[in-house]
C-alpha cells in the first residue's frame, strides 16, 4: 500500500514526506535520549539514597519514588520505540495455593474447522492473576483451551487479552485497590505492603512502585482528555497549596505547589486537574492554560475564579476575565470582629451574610434564575461599597480595619463581577474544598520524591477526585478503566471521562 503511494507522488512531495519522517524520527529520538538520560539518573540516585541522612520512614518513600519513576520512564521508552526496553524481568512468584480461586475461561469463537470438521480441545495454557478485594486476596485462573483439527493439524487457541501491565501479575482490581490507597487515602506504599501482608500475601513495596509508574503512563493520556475537557469550559476556579517535595542529593526537602483548577459548581460537567509544579510562579498557570507566549496551540479564553494570589495577575493582562473571591473579602472583616469584637467587622458581616443568603436561595436554580435573583443583590452591594468608603474615611492608615477594608475597594470590580453574569460564583470556596483533602493527605506524604512523582500523583488524584465530583465509587470506576483502558480506540477515550462514564453492562 504504501509502495503504491508513493508511486504516485512527484520528486517534490516525495522530498517533503521525507524530511517530515525524518523530522519525526529527530523528534521521538531526542526525547528517548532524555528520558534515558533520566532513567540513568535515576538509577544513580536508587543506589546513592542508602547513604543520605532520612529516616526509616522517608528512605522508605524516597525508594517507592524511585522505583514508580524509573518503571514510568522504561514505559515511556518502550512506547516511543515500539519494542520492550532492555530491562531486568522480575521472576514471576508462584501465588500461594490457599488463597481462593476464580476461573476465567477464554475460548474460540467457532471450534469448526474450514473443512467443515468439528476441532477437538488437545490442552490448555493457564495464566493466574493477583486479584484483591479490600482485605481478601484471590487468584483469577485465565484458562484458554487449545484446540486442533486433526485433519488439517491447524490449532486455534483464544488471543490473551489486552492489559494495563503487559504480562503483570496484578488485575485491573488489585491496581485500582493501590492507586486509590496511595492517591485518595493517602496509604504510602510500605504500608500497603503491610496492609497486604496481613491480607494473607506480602507484596514487595519495589513491585508495588513499579505497578504505581506503569499505571501513571497508561492513565496520562485519559488525563490529557479530561485537561482539554475543562479547558473546553468558560468559566474555572483556581488555586494552589503547597507539598513538600524532595531534593535527592542534598537530603532536603523544598516548597513545591499542587495547583487545582475545576469547573464550577453550576456546571454540568464536573472535574478537577491537578497540576503539580516545582514553584509558585504565574507561569505555571500560563503554562496550564496555554495563554499566548506559552504555546503553541490557541489559549483559554474565559473568567478565571480565584483569590487574589498575584501569580494570576499576569493571565489577567492576557484577556483573562477575573473573578474576585467574596469569602475571602469577608474572612478579613470576620478575623476582626472574631479577635477584636469589632463593630466594623460585624457590620460588614451583616452586609456579606446578606449577599449569601441571596446565593443560597438560588445554589441550584439555572442560569438565568440566579441572575434575576442577583438584581436583588446590587441593592446590598452597593450599599455595602457606600458603607466601606465612608468608614475608610474614619480609619487611619496601617489599621487591621483599614487592611480589610482596602482589600475589598481595590478589588471591588472584581468581587461583584459574579452579579451580572449567572454562570459565576460568588466566590473560590468551590476550588478550597476540592484542595482540602490534599492538604489533609501531606501529613501521611512527608513529601513528594521527585518533580515526576508530583507530577503523577496529580494525574491520578485529578481522575479519583473527578469521580467522587461525579457521584462515582473511586475504586470502582478506576478499575472499570484500567480493564477497558488497552483495547478502547484513542477516538473513544472520552468514554472513560469521569462525567460520562458508565459501567458495561451484561448482555
Amino acid at each position: 500500500m504504501i509502495a503504491e503511494d508513493l508511486d504516485q507522488l512527484d520528486t517534490a512531495q516525495l522530498r517533503e514526506r521525507l524530511l517530515a519522517m525524518q523530522a519525526e524520527i529527530r523528534f521521538k529520538q531526542a526525547i528517548i535520549d532524555k528520558l534515558t538520560h533520566e532513567n540513568a539518573v535515576l538509577k544513580r540516585l536508587k543506589f546513592a539514597a542508602t547513604s543520605e541522612a532520612f529516616s526509616a520512614e522517608q528512605k522508605s518513600l524516597l525508594e517507592e519514588t524511585l522505583d514508580s519513576d524509573q518503571a514510568a520512564v522504561e514505559a515511556e521508552i518502550e512506547a516511543l520505540q515500539r519494542k520492550p526496553v532492555a530491562k531486568r524481568q522480575p521472576r514471576r512468584e508462584v501465588l500461594p495455593a490457599q488463597l481462593p480461586r476464580r476461573e476465567v475461561r477464554h475460548e474460540p469463537e467457532d471450534t469448526t474447522c474450514g473443512c467443515g470438521r468439528p476441532m477437538q480441545r488437545i490442552g490448555e495454557d493457564v495464566a493466574e492473576k493477583l486479584d484483591y478485594q479490600p482485605g481478601v486476596f484471590t487468584v483469577e485462573r485465565h484458562v484458554r483451551g487449545k484446540w486442533v483439527c486433526r485433519c488439517c493439524e491447524k490449532i486455534v487457541q483464544a488471543p490473551v487479552a489486552p492489559h494495563v501491565i503487559d504480562k503483570g501479575l496484578p488485575t485491573a482490581g488489585l491496581l485500582a485497590q493501590v492507586l486509590v490507597a496511595k492517591y485518595l487515602d493517602h496509604l504510602p506504599l510500605y504500608r500497603q505492603e503491610a496492609v497486604f501482608e496481613r491480607a494473607g500475601h506480602a507484596i514487595a513495596r519495589s513491585t508495588l512502585a513499579q505497578w504505581v509508574g506503569e499505571c501513571g503512563v497508561q492513565l496520562q493520556p485519559l488525563v490529557d482528555a479530561l485537561t482539554a475537557e475543562l479547558l473546553r469550559q468558560d468559566v474555572l476556579h483556581a488555586d494552589e497549596t503547597p507539598v513538600a517535595m524532595l531534593k535527592p542529593g542534598h537530603g532536603k526537602t523544598h516548597r513545591a505547589y499542587l495547583w487545582s483548577y475545576c469547573t464550577t459548581a453550576f456546571n454540568p460537567v464536573k472535574a478537577v486537574v491537578f497540576d503539580f509544579a516545582d514553584s509558585r510562579g504565574g507561569q505555571h498557570v500560563r503554562d496550564f492554560l496555554g495563554l499566548p507566549g506559552t504555546s503553541a496551540k490557541p489559549g483559554w479564553k474565559g473568567h478565571l475564579v480565584t483569590d487574589d494570589f498575584s501569580g494570576y495577575k499576569a493571565c489577567y493582562e492576557l484577556g483573562i476575565v477575573e473573578v474576585g473571591c467574596m469569602a475571602h473579602a469577608r474572612r478579613k472583616f470576620h478575623e476582626l470582629w472574631a479577635h477584636h469584637g469589632s463593630a466594623v467587622g460585624e457590620q460588614a458581616l451583616k452586609y456579606f451574610g446578606a449577599l449569601y443568603d441571596i446565593e443560597r436561595e438560588v445554589a441550584n436554580a439555572d442560569y438565568d434564575t440566579r441572575l434575576d435573583a442577583r438584581q436583588r443583590a446590587k441593592p446590598v452591594a452597593d450599599a455595602l461599597h457606600q458603607w466601606m468608603r465612608q468608614q475608610r474615611q474614619k480609619i487611619p492608615d496601617g489599621s487591621a480595619t483599614a487592611r480589610a477594608i482596602d482589600y475589598s475597594l481595590k478589588r471591588w470590580v472584581a468581587l461583584t463581577r459574579y452579579l451580572e453574569d449567572g454562570r459565576l460564583p460568588i466566590d473560590n470556596n468551590w476550588v478550597e474544598n476540592r484542595i482540602r483533602p490534599i492538604a489533609l493527605g501531606r501529613q501521611n506524604w512527608l513529601f513528594a520524591g521527585s518533580l515526576r512523582a508530583g507530577k503523577r500523583g496529580a494525574a491520578v488524584m485529578s481522575l479519583v477526585h473527578s469521580a467522587k465530583l461525579n457521584g462515582l465509587e473511586p475504586y470502582a470506576y478506576l478499575r472499570d478503566v484500567l480493564e477497558r483502558l488497552p483495547t478502547l480506540p484513542a477516538s473513544r477515550l472520552g468514554e472513560l471521562l469521569p462525567h460520562r462514564w458508565a459501567p458495561l453492562t451484561s448482555g
